[in-house]
């Protein structure tokens, strides 16, 4: 469906699970979980279909940000953090959804550090998951390079540095894969619409200056942070980075041995315990 935020801005929106359960004689209520997808320029159906087991636990609400994938096209203007990170509160206002967990996967990340920088009290809890507070362009090198040798290392430096076509080409071919430790999902592809100048604005405006650590001082409930220990592209480093930011007595850190970019890619039960723990608690 499609949900109008601001008068003209529609998020394509998709909705898993009661939010009103039989207990007895009442109606219990449930979280909501709000996923924030990766990117720039990608779209929500990386989460599928393994959010969905926690239906059980939350009310599932995925969407595509502002611009991206079958959410409503906007202008290049509008594709800022600061933007993407108020949408997240203009939805839940729309929903009527109060105090949501919120899950940030890598750009995802990105937009719920600034929506926690912005809306401190909004949310009840944060998951921030491979993801990174800044550019950190020698570490993405390095790493790509240890795993795939010098093409690999020569790519990512083209790539993030001048950011277009034909450098993405490139990069495809020789880093993409190395984002993970397991095979993709071989359909999930063709579920995505991917919308690459979304990924090359933000990458040549907002990342290269980007530290997220500053508006993380600020944060009023528990956020959980997830690093897979073979991550290229978000390194464990900046995880650990983020932790430290945090206030103390609201971080936790969980990483995952032999695991790449999204922990439940590539260990889908070390992941949902982890998951799962935090949700509940």
């Amino acid at each position: 469906m499609l949900i109008e935020i601001q008068p003209g801005v529609r998020l394509f929106v998709d909705i898993e699970g009661l939010g009103h359960v039989p207990e007895g004689p009442m109606l219990k209520a449930k979280p909501t979980l709000i996923l924030i997808h990766g990117g720039p320029g990608f779209d929500h159906t990386a989460f599928r279909p393994f959010f969905s087991r926690f239906a059980d636990l939350c009310q599932i609400v995925y969407f595509d940000l502002r611009g991206h994938g079958r959410s409503d096209p906007r202008p290049a203007g509008e594709w800022r953090l600061d933007v993407f990170a108020d949408d997240v509160v203009r939805l839940c206002d729309a929903l009527g959804v109060v105090k949501p967990i919120v899950l940030g996967q890598s750009f995802g990340g990105f937009v719920a550090q600034r929506y926690l920088a912005r809306h401190p009290a909004h949310p009840s809890k944060v998951v921030l998951s491979s993801t990174s507070h800044h550019f950190g362009l020698a570490r993405k090198i390095h790493h790509f390079g240890r795993l795939g040798g010098p093409e690999a290392a020569a790519a990512t430096r083209d790539f993030w540095e001048r950011p277009g076509p034909d450098t993405w080409a490139v990069y495809e071919t020789h880093c993409r894969h190395l984002y993970n430790t397991k095979p993709k999902n071989p359909d999930a592809g063709g579920w995505m619409i991917f919308k690459p100048e979304i990924l090359f604005e933000h990458t040549r405006t907002e990342l290269p200056g980007m530290d997220l650590r500053p508006g993380l001082a600020g944060v009023q409930c528990p956020v959980l942070v997830m690093a897979g220990e073979q991550d290229p592209v978000t390194p464990p480093e900046d995880a650990e980075e983020i932790v430290a930011a945090l206030p103390p007595q609201w971080a936790s850190y969980e990483h995952f041995p032999g695991v790449g970019h999204g922990a439940w890619r590539d260990d889908p039960a070390a992941a949902e315990r982890v998951l799962r723990r935090f949700l509940a608690d």
